[in-house]
C-alpha cells in the first residue's frame, strides 16, 4: 500500500551533454574520413557489460579497416562496483554509460545497450534469464542488428561457460540466437514497420587467453591489430588503452600497449574466414546498384586532399553528395549522407554553436539560446534558416571568412516540454530489465537532448542541415571552458532528506522536506493530506508558507507524519490549489571531471521501516573506503559517527569508539592503512571491535595493508541468489543474540545478492558462524568471519550490507547491530 501526500501550493508570480568540447577534428581525421567514404562495410560486437569490450580491435576496425564499428553491451554495469564513489545500481550504471560513451569517442566505435539491468554477479546464464526475460532482450538484439545491419557479428563470450560470470555466457547464446533471428521476417515482426530483415555473413567468436583460460586455437583466424596509424601518431594499442581507461569506476586504468597484438576469431555461424574478418564481404561502392562512380569521386577526392587547406576538397564533397543523393534509397545511401554531412562541415572549418548560460531550462519559464556561427576557412557558405523547437527564422547572410556571427533569442519553455530524463528511466522498471515502450529509443545509448538546433547552410549551392545540441557553456576558472546538457527541469523540486526513515513505538517520523524552487517569484502554501482511510495520518508541515525570491533557492520544510503501519510515502506539490498541475519529483545529480554531468529525476519518496531494532553502544569510527551509504545508515540507526581518513586515524584516540567498521574496500583503496595496523589490533587487544566489510583480492583491487589479527585469505566466493537460505551454524552466538534476537524473517527481503569476496580461515582462530549456497554449489562458512583477540573483536564479513542498508532491508540493520554490539556481551 503506498500513501501521496499533497503539498498545496499556490504561485504568485512576483514578474514575468557535455564537460567536452565540441567535436574539432585534425586534418588526419578529415583525410581519414574521406578514405572512410569508400569503405562499406560494418561490424559489430556484442558482450556483456561496460569494459568487457575488446577496445583494441574496436580501435583497428574503425581507424585502420575504417568500418563502421558498434558496441552493444547487454548492460549498463548497473550491478558492478565502484572506485571513484558511493553510487550503486541506476547511479552506477548512469556513470558507466557515459564512461562507455567517453570511450567510444575515442575509438570511434558507436554505442548501443539492450533493456537488460545489471542485477550483480550470476554464476550461470539458467540464473540470468530469470530476470533479464530472455525473449525480450533477444528482441533489443534483434533489434540493433536490423538498424546497424552489420556484415560481420563477433561476440566476446563463448556460449559454454569460459566467460565465467553468467551475464557473459548470456550475451553469447543471445548473440548466436540473434544472428539467426534477425534474418526471419517472422521473428519480432512488428520491427519490421522501422527496419528490414538483416542476414550478417557471419558471426565470430573474439577467443582469448586471460584469467587462465586459454580459448585460441592455431586452426583459427589470426589477425594483428597492434599496428601503428602515422596519421594519428598512435598504435592502436596507445589508442585501446585511452579508451580502456575512461573506465574510471572500474579501476580500469592501463598502461598503453605497442608492438604485435594477435586476436584470435572463431566461427560459430557462418562460413569460418580464412584472412580476414569480412572475407567475402564486397567492401566496394560496387555493392550499391550505380554506385560504382562514387568510389571514383572519392579517390579523385583523396587523391587532391590538401592537409593545410582542407577546404578546396568541399566542392568535391559536395558533387559526391550530390551523386549519393540520386542513388536508390537504402542503408549504405543514408549511412554515407550522414558522414558527408559532418565531413563538409569539418572541412569547410565551420563553428556552428547553440549554447546557453543556464543549466537548467525551467517549465514554464524561459531559456536564452546564444547562436554563435564562423566560417573559419572562407568556404562558399550562405546561412539559410536557423530552428529551434517551434522557433523558425530565415537568413540569407553570406558567412564571411573567420566573421562571427552572433544573435540571441529567448524561448518560453512551455509546461508540457518533457523533462531531460533517461529514456529507460522514464517507466517503472522491472527486476531483471528497463521498461521501454517506444520501438525506435531501444539501442539508444543516452538520454534524448532537450534542445536542438538545425541550423541550414548552403553550400556551394547546395543546401546542407547541421543538427547541433543546444547546451550549457560556462568557464571554470580552473579547467577553462566547458561544455555539459542542458536540462529541462520541472518549476520546483522536491527532495526528502532522507529515503529510508526508522521508527519505532508509534510509528511516528519526521525529517525534512528540501523544497528547490527553479522559477523566480512565487509562493508555496502547504498543508498535508491523506488520501487513504485504511491507513489514517497525521502530516504536520514547519512552516506551511514558503516564499521563493530567488532561483534556484532550497528551503527545508520540517514534516511529521504519523501512522499506523509501514509504508512508503509520497509527496507532492500542486500548482493550481487542489486541481491539477502536481509536481512530485526530486533531482539526483553525478557530478564527475571525466563525464558529463547527469541528472535524473525520480519520484519524492520516503520509505517508513518500523524496526524491532535495539543498539548497545554509541559511538562509531567508520574508515571511508571507495565509497557507500553505510555511515548514513548507522545514523539513522541511532549510532554518532566519526569518519575516519588517514588524518582523522592518526590523531584520534581510538578507545573512545565501541566499534570501528571499515568501508568497502579499504584495504584496497587506502595504501595508508598499513600505518594503522598496529594501532588497530592495539584497539581490538584492549576491548575495541573491529568490523572489516568486503574486500577483494585480484589485478584491479590488491590489499594495500595488513588487516587482522590472524591469517585468513579473501576468496572469490559469493552468493548471489538474495533468498539463500542461511544456516545459523553456531545460534547461541551473541550476533544473533543481543542485543536483537535473529531469525529467517531477517533474511527475507534482501536485494541483488546475499555475499561477495568470502573469507577462508587459515590459521584455525576465527569462527564460522553462517553458512549459505547458490543452487547447485556447496555450503560456504566465510562470509562471516569472527574471532576473539585479547579483550575484543576483530569481524571480517563479505555481506552486503552496503547494498541492503540503503535499501532499508530490516534484517540488515538489526544484524550489523549485533555484530556492532560483540564487545559487549551481556547476559552472555
Amino acid at each position: 500500500m503506498k500513501k501521496f501526500f499533497l503539498l498545496f501550493v499556490v504561485f504568485s508570480n512576483t514578474f514575468p551533454g557535455f564537460s567536452q568540447a565540441p567535436p574539432s577534428w585534425t586534418s588526419a581525421d578529415m583525410y581519414l574520413a574521406i578514405r572512410k567514404l569508400n569503405v562499406l562495410g560494418a561490424v559489430l560486437y556484442i558482450a556483456a557489460h561496460p569494459d568487457d569490450e575488446n577496445t583494441r580491435l574496436i580501435a583497428y576496425l574503425s581507424k585502420d579497416k575504417l568500418f563502421r564499428t558498434g558496441y552493444m553491451s547487454m548492460t549498463r554495469g548497473d550491478g558492478g562496483q565502484n572506485l571513484i564513489g558511493d553510487e550503486q545500481g541506476i547511479d552506477l550504471g548512469l556513470i558507466r554509460t557515459q564512461e562507455l560513451l567517453s570511450a567510444r569517442r575515442i575509438d570511434g566505435g558507436e554505442q548501443f545497450f539492450s533493456r537488460a539491468y545489471d542485477f550483480g554477479y550470476s554464476k550461470n546464464p539458467e540464473e540470468t534469464f530469470t530476470k533479464w526475460d530472455k525473449e525480450k532482450i533477444l528482441s533489443d538484439v534483434v533489434w540493433v542488428i536490423r538498424k546497424f545491419q552489420p556484415d560481420v557479428i563477433i561476440n566476446r563470450f563463448p556460449v559454454t561457460g569460459e566467460g565465467g560470470h553468467g551475464h557473459h555466457t548470456a550475451s553469447g547464446i543471445l548473440a548466436n540466437e540473434a544472428f539467426v533471428a534477425a534474418a526471419d521476417p517472422g521473428r519480432f515482426p512488428e520491427q519490421l514497420k522501422f527496419v528490414s530483415v538483416w542476414q550478417a555473413k557471419r558471426l565470430l567468436w573474439n577467443t582469448f587467453n586471460f584469467g587462465g583460460t586459454n580459448t585460441t586455437r592455431a586452426d583459427q583466424l589470426k589477425i594483428d591489430v597492434g599496428g601503428y596509424n602515422p596519421l594519428l601518431g598512435k598504435s592502436y594499442g596507445e589508442i585501446a588503452a585511452e579508451s580502456r581507461s575512461q573506465h574510471k569506476s572500474q579501476g580500469f586504468g592501463v598502461p598503453a600497449q605497442r608492438g604485435e597484438s594477435l586476436e584470435y576469431f572463431k566461427a560459430t555461424k557462418g562460413d569460418q574466414p580464412a584472412n580476414d574478418l569480412l572475407e567475402g564481404v564486397d567492401l566496394s561502392w560496387k555493392r550499391i546498384p550505380g554506385g560504382e562512380s562514387i568510389g571514383r569521386m572519392v579517390d579523385s577526392v583523396t587523391a587532391t586532399f590538401d592537409l593545410l587547406h582542407p577546404e578546396k576538397s568541399v566542392s568535391g564533397l559536395v558533387k559526391i553528395n550530390k551523386a549519393i543523393n540520386q542513388l536508390p534509397d537504402g542503408y549504405w545511401k543514408t549511412q554515407k549522407l550522414k558522414e558527408l554531412n559532418e565531413l563538409i562541415a569539418q572541412c569547410s572549418g565551420l563553428f556552428l554553436e547553440a549554447t546557453t548560460p543556464e543549466q537548467f531550462a525551467v517549465q514554464t519559464d524561459s531559456v536564452r539560446i546564444n547562436f554563435s556561427f564562423n566560417n573559419r576557412l572562407g568556404t562558399d557558405a550562405v546561412l539559410q534558416k536557423v530552428k529551434v523547437d517551434n522557433f523558425d527564422t530565415a537568413f540569407t547572410k553570406s558567412l564571411e571568412k573567420n566573421k562571427n556571427v552572433n544573435f540571441s533569442k529567448t524561448f518560453f519553455v512551455p509546461g508540457e516540454k518533457p523533462l531531460t530524463q533517461p529514456y529507460w528511466l522514464a517507466q517503472k522498471m522491472e527486476e531483471g530489465y528497463f521498461t521501454v515502450t517506444d520501438q525506435t529509443l531501444i539501442g539508444q545509448p543516452d538520454v534524448e537532448v532537450s534542445y536542438q538546433a538545425w541550423i541550414q547552410v548552403s553550400i556551394f549551392g547546395e543546401p546542407f542541415t547541421f543538427v547541433r545540441p543546444v547546451r550549457y557553456k560556462f568557464t571554470n576558472p580552473v579547467r577553462g571552458e566547458l561544455y555539459e546538457p542542458l536540462v529541462v527541469v520541472p518549476p520546483v523540486l522536491v527532495a526528502p532528506d532522507e529515503k529510508n526513515k526508522i521508527s519505532k513505538g508509534n510509528n511516528t517520523f519526521e525529517g525534512i522536506l528540501n523544497l528547490t524552487g527553479k522559477k523566480k517569484g512565487f509562493q508555496t502554501f502547504l498543508k498535508g493530506v491523506g488520501r487513504d482511510q485504511i491507513d489514517p495520518v497525521k502530516v504536520e508541515y514547519t512552516p506551511d508558507k514558503v516564499l521563493f525570491e530567488d532561483k534556484n533557492k532550497t528551503i527545508p520544510v520540517r514534516y511529521s507524519i504519523q501512522a499506523n503501519i509501514d509504508n512508503d510515502y509520497y509527496f507532492a506539490v500542486d500548482a493550481n490549489n487542489g486541481r491539477k498541475d502536481l509536481y512530485h519529483l526530486g533531482m539526483k545529480e553525478v557530478k564527475y571531471d571525466h563525464i558529463p554531468y547527469i541528472n535524473y529525476f525520480t519520484v519524492a519518496t520516503v520509505n517508513n521501516r518500523k524496526l524491532d531494532l535495539k543498539i548497545y553502544g554509541k559511538k562509531i569510527g567508520y574508515i571511508v573506503g571507495a565509497g557507500d551509504k553505510v555511515p548514513d545508515a548507522l545514523e539513522q540507526m541511532g549510532y554518532e559517527v566519526t569518519l575516519l581518513t588517514d588524518k582523522e586515524l592518526s590523531r584520534n584516540n581510538l578507545s573512545q569508539f565501541d566499534a570501528i567498521l571499515t568501508g568497502v574496500r579499504a584495504y584496497n583503496t587506502n595504501e595508508w592503512m598499513n600505518k594503522y595496523y598496529d594501532k588497530l589490533m592495539k584497539y581490538v587487544n584492549e576491548g575495541g571491535n573491529l568490523v572489516v566489510q568486503y574486500n577483494t583480492s585480484n589485478q584491479i583491487g590488491p590489499v594495500r595493508a595488513k588487516i587482522s589479527p590472524y591469517p585468513f585469505n579473501i576468496t572469490r566466493t559469493r552468493v548471489t541468489d538474495e533468498k539463500a537460505v542461511v544456516t545459523l551454524l553456531k545460534p547461541e552466538h551473541p550476533v544473533f543474540n543481543f542485543p536483537n534476537k535473529i531469525n529467517d524473517d531477517d533474511f527475507s527481503g534482501w536485494i541483488q545478492e546475499r555475499s561477495i569476496y568470502h573469507g577462508s580461515d587459515s590459521a584455525g582462530k576465527y569462527e564460522k558462524l553462517i553458512s549459505m549456497n547458490d543452487p547447485g554449489e556447496k555450503p560456504d562458512d566465510g562470509a562471516l568471519l569472527v574471532a576473539k583477540y585479547g579483550k575484543g573483536y576483530f569481524t571480517y564479513t563479505g555481506i552486503v550490507f552496503f547494498r541492503e542498508l540503503p535499501a532499508g532491508v530490516p534484517g540488515a540493520f538489526r544484524l550489523l547491530a549485533n555484530i556492532i554490539a560483540l564487545n559487549k556481551k551481556k547476559g552472555f
